[in-house]
């Protein structure tokens, strides 16, 4: 690898896109979003394209091309990670950079070129793939070629991915396509149905982030909030108040499925590494796993104590800097199975 040649780390989420650059940090987050006119031009990028969510003409589409954490539209997404790529690097630099990827645990090896192939023809010099949950392990400062079992649940927009790490590789793992944003469609879906209203994702994002909650609370300490909306009805904009517990109620079925997938591993690890997992505790990361107390209901299902990573959100994007700066360190791990 040439001193010459930019390095850079993509987590490359369903919701955001975060880029960090050895040395700097994280110097890019932006949404996973694209705006495309109907003779399929690319118009907009990340945030320029997440403005436009539910506000376009019939002409244009401003949509996700990645679904679940994979690639749903090839072509979009390589004009994406291209227009990612160039924004990192600025425009001074020549030198095609080494890139590496973030993909869940569950991808298939059809779903990983993909992602290879996107990068290379978006111009990366070469691009590696690795499973979240390592990097999201490395990220959370976790030492990870310890003899020593540690659980990481990364819980981002698309997937949750649930990870028992032992010796740099992963000894149990599970990947469900439920997390941040199939809790918001729950919270939309909920109010359509209870109060006759229908919200945007934005405004369900809002809502979860404002007043959400994984357990419910006790009478007088609830969140309150007005939403904004059309009427299914009448077609007009109505506001109404909505309070914590309400949210509890909508999105339960979601965490039930979350906190499945831990269970789920738990039971498939073998006992000597369960025995470290109790003394270590579950480590979560990601954007979602900030919901409050989640990290309470995880430890009333499972018994098992849960703490939120340092810098949660970025835990994937730092451990591919991380990765890429110690290579050789971490080359056993990251190599994953092409």
């Amino acid at each position: 690898m040439s001193f010459l040649t930019p390095r850079l780390g993509i987590d490359l989420g369903t919701t955001y896109i975060l880029v960090y650059v050895p040395g700097s940090g994280v110097v890019l987050r932006e949404p996973s979003v694209v705006a495309v006119s109907s003779d399929n031009k690319i118009l907009a990028v990340g945030d320029d394209a997440k403005e436009m969510v539910g506000r376009t003409p019939d002409d244009i589409t401003a949509y996700r091309p990645m679904k679940d954490g994979v690639v749903a539209d090839y072509h979009v997404t390589e004009a994406m990670l291209r227009y990612y790529i160039s924004k990192s690097l600025g425009k001074w630099n020549f030198f095609k950079p080494d890139v590496m990827i973030s993909v869940p645990a569950g991808v298939t090896s059809a779903e990983r070129r993909a992602v290879v192939e996107a990068a290379v023809k978006a111009g990366a010099k070469t691009a590696q793939v690795v499973k979240e949950p390592i990097l999201a392990a490395i990220g959370a400062g976790i030492p990870i070629h310890e003899a020593r079992g540690y659980m990481i649940v990364d819980i981002g927009g698309g997937t949750t991915d649930v990870a028992v790490i032992s010796l740099g590789g992963i000894v149990a793992s599970k990947s469900v396509k439920v997390a941040g944003n199939k809790i918001d469609h729950s919270i939309a879906d909920y109010i359509k149905k209870e109060y006759n209203l229908m919200i945007g994702d934005k405004m369900a994002e809002e809502v979860k982030m404002t007043i959400g909650s994984a357990i419910e609370m006790p009478e007088g300490e609830e969140l309150e909030m007005t939403i904004k909306g059309r009427d299914h009805l009448t077609g007009l904009p109505r506001s109404v108040g909505i309070k914590t517990n309400e949210i509890v109620g909508a999105i339960r079925h979601d965490l039930r499925e979350m906190v499945q997938a831990i269970r789920d591993v738990l039971q498939e690890t073998p006992p000597e590494l369960s025995a470290d997992i109790i003394d270590n505790g579950i480590i979560m990361s990601g954007g979602s796993s900030m919901l409050r107390n989640l990290q309470d209901l995880v430890y009333r299902r499972t018994g098992v104590d849960a703490r939120l990573a340092d810098d949660a959100l970025y835990c994937v994007a730092k451990g591919t800097g991380e990765a890429l700066t110690h290579l050789d360190t971490y080359k056993k791990a990251i190599i994953a199975k092409r």
